[in-house]
C-alpha cells in the first residue's frame, strides 16, 4: 500500500502515484457521538463505497462536479486531490437527531423549508453549528464560497430527496464535505452513505423499524447490516446497477 496521507474514523486516504489523485479506503468501523461509541458494522465499507459511486456519478449526470474518479476495489476509490473546506454542510429536510434537542420540535415534524447548517469540522471542539459570522471569522471559507456551499447543497438535496423518494426512501437529513481543487472550483467530496444521511423506509410506519442508517448504530435497534444493505440494493436497482451490488 502507498503512504498513509490521513486517517478519519470511516476513511483511510492514501497517496498513488500521481500527485493529483488519491486512493480512499472506506473502513468497516463504525463510530456515534463523536467516536465515543465505537463498532464494527460487517461489510460497511464496501456497501458505502458502492452507495457513494453511484450516487455521485448520477449527481455527475446531474451537473454536480465531485471528486470522484472512479472505483478501484469493492472498498475503494480514485478521487482528486482537493483541499477539504473544514465546513460540514448539514442539510435538514424533517425535524430528528440534535435538531430535535436543541430546538423541541418533535421528531418526523416536516420543515416548512430546507435548512441548512454549517458545523466547524473540528473532533476537539465536537464539530459545533457555527454561525455565518463565526465561519468567517475563523476564516474558514469567504462570503462568496459560503454562498456557493448553500446553493450547491440546496441542490444537491434537491436531486437526492426525488431520488431517495423514487426509491421508497425518506430523506431525513444528510452531511456533505466539500473540498477546493487545484483550479480552485468546489467540488463535492467525502461520501454520500447511511453513515453521512438520515434515512426513513416509506413502507414502513414504526419509527424504529424504518430507520435504515446509522442511527440503528447509535440508538442500539439492531439488524445494522440489514438497513445498509437495504439502502445499498434500492439504491443500485433504481440505477441499473443492481448486478454490482453482491
Amino acid at each position: 500500500m502507498t503512504e498513509k496521507l490521513y486517517e478519519g474514523k470511516a476513511k483511510i486516504l492514501y497517496a498513488t502515484d500521481d500527485p493529483d489523485i488519491l486512493l480512499t479506503h472506506f473502513k468497516d468501523d463504525a463510530t456515534a457521538f463523536n467516536a465515543q461509541k465505537r463498532g464494527t458494522i460487517v461489510e460497511k465499507g464496501k456497501m458505502n463505497c458502492q452507495i457513494t459511486v453511484a450516487l455521485f456519478q448520477w449527481l455527475e449526470s446531474q451537473g454536480i462536479p465531485t471528486h470522484l474518479i472512479e472505483q478501484s476495489a469493492d472498498d475503494k476509490i480514485l478521487v482528486k486531490r482537493v483541499k477539504i473546506i473544514p465546513i460540514e454542510v448539514v442539510i435538514r429536510n424533517i425535524a430528528a437527531g440534535s435538531l430535535c434537542r436543541q430546538t423541541g420540535l418533535k421528531e418526523g415534524y416536516k420543515l416548512p423549508f430546507s435548512l441548512v447548517e454549517f458545523y466547524f469540522k473540528n473532533d476537539e471542539l465536537g464539530d459545533p453549528l457555527l454561525t455565518r459570522d463565526r465561519l468567517l471569522i475563523l476564516e474558514l471559507a469567504t462570503e462568496e464560497q459560503l454562498k456557493q456551499l448553500q446553493n450547491l447543497a440546496l441542490e444537491i438535496n434537491q436531486h437526492l430527496q426525488e431520488f431517495f423518494s423514487s426509491c421508497q426512501i425518506t430523506l431525513v437529513d444528510f452531511k456533505l464535505e466539500f473540498g477546493i481543487d487545484k483550479e480552485g472550483k468546489i467540488l463535492l467530496a467525502d461520501e454520500i452513505s447511511p453513515d453521512t444521511c438520515r434515512l426513513w423506509d416509506k413502507t414502513e410506519t414504526d419509527p424504529q423499524k424504518r430507520v435504515m442508517d446509522k442511527d440503528r448504530f447509535r440508538r442500539d435497534l439492531g439488524q445494522i447490516e440489514t438497513a445498509y444493505q437495504q439502502v445499498q440494493k434500492r439504491v443500485l436497482d433504481k440505477l441499473g446497477l443492481g448486478d454490482n451490488g453482491g
